[in-house]
């Protein structure tokens, strides 16, 4: 039986800001190729039977740079439309609406967590039938992805909400006794040789 492999995209400007971004089609920033090129070293040996990738830049360069060839670009695995929250950051949101919480409340002119939870649900019953013949590569954004391994084991949308993603990070879906579980999550991209990768988060 095959893994499914997610890979978040490297850094973009609005990554780096912590600003909400959907269907603004932002390219990687030079840091960003650099975390892309990295991700080749990990995914060097591995062969797919199927390569996905949102159809925005930053996840296609990001699969290109990894060094994989990407078959088709699947609508399905887009972020999550922010609608009018597009571009803010959370603690921007969270001062007209102290409340908000994406993973519950969604977003004005967006989606709402199931709607994102209804498509990724379509992701995984396409690629499912695929693990008999290999592994699958899924090349995307952090809160869809995050949503979909929520899904892969079962849980609703929202408890995507447990499972930080940093940029240019692989995880792992597979299954354990006949279960479907996240062998491994958010393991980061190696820093070049002779760099210190220090204590920071790649957002």
């Amino acid at each position: 039986m095959g893994e499914i492999l997610l890979i978040r995209h490297g850094e973009t400007t609005w990554t780096a800001s912590h600003r909400h971004t959907s269907y603004t089609d932002l390219p990687l920033t030079p840091d960003g190729e650099r975390q892309a090129r990295a991700l080749g070293v990990m995914l060097a040996g591995r062969r797919f039977v199927r390569v996905l990738s949102s159809p925005r830049q930053r996840a296609t360069r990001t699969a290109h740079l990894a060094g994989l060839d990407v078959d088709a670009a699947e609508p399905d695995l887009a972020e999550w439309n922010y609608g009018e929250y597009e571009g803010r950051t959370t603690a921007d949101i969270q001062e007209d609406r102290p409340d908000w919480n994406l993973w519950t409340d969604g977003c004005p002119g967006g989606e709402s967590p199931s709607q994102v939870g209804e498509r990724l649900d379509r992701v995984l019953a396409r690629v499912a039938p695929l693990l008999d013949r290999g592994n699958v590569a899924l090349v995307a954004h952090g809160h869809s992805l995050r949503v979909l391994g929520a899904r892969w084991i079962g849980l609703p949308p929202s408890a995507g909400a447990r499972l930080r993603l940093d940029t240019a990070t692989v995880s792992v879906l597979g299954h354990e006794h006949g279960r479907q579980v996240i062998l491994r999550w958010n393991q980061p991209s190696p820093p070049p040789p002779g760099t210190d990768p220090g204590p920071g988060v790649r957002h």
